[in-house]
């Protein structure tokens, strides 16, 4: 991070061992040997490196309990979580370990801190003590208001919405960067109109300070420019936190670091535990680098390595750890464990994603009914919502139970469900539903007269008035083009795959008209395109996937009340921090994980190891990867058949490979 603004720190520290007290709690019976060295740290800069289930959160309840131990002051003890939660039940738990004392420590996120600081000291950078912070609801109204007055007078382009605008504001500055670069990063397709949004950030940031208003993230932005600029605040805030513990630090941005670098700039008490092996938000503007740069942000930081793992069996970590070991930036660390047996991990290709996916249910029954293990023990684990959608259809024909996080089941997203509503119609026009949904999209046409055209046209025999209602209404082109798609269609009987490229030309227009974030959903579709393929009639691909929907099989199979033995659906980035006897991961396929696009940025494509690092240290018993060949990119033009290159690497010894045969 730059440095030339920051006040230049002084170290007056003196760094001293802490014996292990006759206290009430035995240290050497609860913690290993590289715990117990992070806890009984003296003072100083500490930086914890824990391994995927080493026991981080143990440590730092004992730690916290360690300070107060030894007389620490609990009030000038500062515990920084990414939750209120997570703070609120470490301090409990140290309180359980020690005494009531542990209650009066200071815990909360950063920007809960950020909030008490600036309570006190707003005046100092020219807000009101009373200044109102505005959750996110609050953010995109305003930006709203703003938006409308900027872009009123030229309503003859396409406009980001005010969440669209109010999302690109937060990523720029969790990640450090200005709106324009981050416009171009996550939506280059609205660059044509990058002035007019640089001028709705600049109006923002200019009401929120006239109207005595702070976001999110402002609160981290001004406590930050607090603490830089006004040396006398960062003294008396600094002087009344002598020990600083943060979670989490893989997970910080560049301004929470620079926040931890100021807070402790009168004594360096500072202790951090992370993973750099399992930093993978850097769209939420996680920085990677803070963990790597802590012992020079610190210097005299002592590095401990948790590497005893709690969760796995050895061929699990061995896997992991080979994942890993190729990383070009990294603490070095190896897992192990003292838990014995486990069968190895495997490898296996599918000639195509619908064995894949008859595989994968087909060992999920086998580990449930033939081994006895609960179903909410396992997991399936992806890289993007989409490529779940084939098992979930397969799941759904087998009467498997599941939840799925980190996305919308197939048929809960809205534009796969328009599309779905399109070909229902080729099917069967006198399906006024699906008529009354397609009508809907139609610019002009609201819910009263979409109902009411689909009324009418249901009371008719014949194709020809509906297809004439269409033709007969005024709202705009696309009511011609539909009628036109329909007729097309239903006079030519296509191909389910024919059916569903032109559907998909007639949507796309209204699919971009209607999401800012389309490009993302396109891929949806195109997942939904590869699924139609395989049919030969429009009416068994209909039936796939809407006779037994994801959501009504759960419901109609679910287990008496009270039973909530559910299989869990997840991509990698909402499954950290949790774990599974048994671990499917999908997709393993190079272009997919990682993503093709990775190859032109080396930390992207390093980001990608660590996802798949991540996945794989889910597991506790058994971890099985798949990925189908011979699947086709539009993206790239290219055909993708080769595993994903973090596990080729792999050494067969240690991740045996096998292949499926139909």
């Amino acid at each position: 991070m730059p440095r030339d603004d920051r006040p230049v720190p002084t170290r007056r520290y003196t760094v001293r061992e802490v014996p292990a007290s006759p206290g009430r709690i035995d240290y050497d019976g609860v913690l290993n040997p590289r715990q117990r060295e992070a806890v009984l740290h003296g003072d100083g800069p500490l930086l914890v490196i824990a391994g995927a289930g080493t026991g981080k959160t143990r440590t730092l309840i004992y730690r916290v309990a360690r300070l107060v131990e030894t007389g620490v002051p609990p009030a000038s003890i500062l515990l920084l979580t990414f939750t209120r939660r997570a703070s609120e039940e470490m301090l409990r738990r140290a309180s359980l370990l020690l005494d009531r004392r542990c209650d009066r420590v200071s815990g909360g996120t950063f920007h809960s801190f950020a909030n008490t600081v600036l309570r006190r000291y707003a005046g100092a950078i020219g807000f009101g003590e009373s200044f109102t912070i505005l959750d996110r609801a609050d953010s995109e109204e305003l930006v709203g208001l703003l938006r409308h007055e900027v872009h009123v007078a030229h309503k003859t382009v396409r406009f980001p919405r005010k969440e669209t605008l109010a999302d690109l504001f937060s990523r720029a500055v969790n990640r450090g960067e200005d709106v324009a670069t981050a416009v171009e990063r996550d939506a280059p397709h609205f660059l044509y109109c990058l002035d007019d949004i640089l001028r709705i950030h600049g109006l923002y940031g200019k009401a929120k300070r006239d109207r005595n208003l702070m976001d999110y993230d402002d609160l981290l932005v001004h406590l930050a420019t607090l603490l830089r600029e006004h040396g006398g605040v960062r003294e008396a805030v600094s002087g009344a936190h002598r020990h600083i513990l943060v979670d989490e630090y893989q997970d910080t941005n560049r301004i929470q670091a620079e926040i931890l670098r100021l807070l402790a700039t009168g004594h360096d008490n500072v202790m951090t535990v992370g993973d750099d092996s399992q930093s993978i938000y850097s769209f939420r503007g996680a920085r990677f680098r803070n963990i790597l740069d802590f012992p020079s942000e610190f210097p005299g930081t002592k590095v401990v390595y948790l590497e005893e793992n709690y969760r796995s069996v050895q061929p699990i970590l061995d896997v992991t750890n080979e994942i890993i070991a190729r990383a070009a930036e990294k603490f070095p660390k190896r897992l192990f464990t003292t838990r014995g047996g486990g069968e190895k991990p495997s490898l296996l290709s599918a000639p195509n994603e619908r064995v894949q996916s008859a595989f994968v249910a087909d060992r999920i029954l086998e580990l449930h009914e033939e081994h006895g293990i609960p179903l909410r023990e396992i997991a399936v684990l992806f890289r993007a919502s989409y490529l779940s959608f084939d098992l979930e259809l397969e799941l759904a024909r087998r009467h498997i139970p599941y939840r799925k996080f980190g996305g919308f089941k197939f048929l809960e997203t809205a534009h796969v469900k328009d599309v779905v509503a399109h070909l229902r119609l080729v099917e069967n026009p006198r399906d006024s539903l699906s008529l009354s949904r397609a009508l809907m999209l139609l610019p002009g046409v609201g819910r009263k007269r979409s109902a009411e055209i689909a009324r009418r046209a249901f009371e008719e025999a014949s194709h020809g008035p509906v297809l004439a209602s269409l033709s007969g209404m005024k709202a705009s082109e696309y009511a011609g083009r539909l009628s036109g798609c329909l007729r097309e269609l239903l006079e030519g009987r296509a191909a389910p795959a024919e059916a569903m490229a032109r559907v998909l030309a007639y949507y796309r227009p209204l699919l971009e008209a209607k999401y800012d974030d389309w490009p993302r959903r396109l891929k949806d579709l195109e997942h939904l395109e590869s699924l139609c393929a395989r049919h030969r009639t429009l009416s068994s691909f209909l039936s796939e996937v809407t006779l037994e929907p994801p959501e009504a099989s759960v419901g109609g199979i679910a287990a008496p009340e009270g039973d909530d033995d559910t299989l869990t659906l997840s991509t990698i980035h909402s499954a950290k921090g949790l774990e599974w006897k048994a671990v499917f991961i999908l997709w393993v396929l190079d272009g997919k994980l990682p993503l093709s696009r990775a190859a032109e940025e080396e930390e992207e494509m390093e980001e990608e190891r660590r996802l798949l690092y991540v996945a794989a240290t889910r597991a506790k018993d058994a971890l099985v990867m798949t990925y189908p060949v011979n699947i086709y990119e539009r993206a790239s033009g290219t055909v993708l058949s080769l595993p994903s290159r973090f596990v080729e690497e792999i050494p067969p010894g240690v991740l045996p490979r096998y292949a499926l045969i139909e």
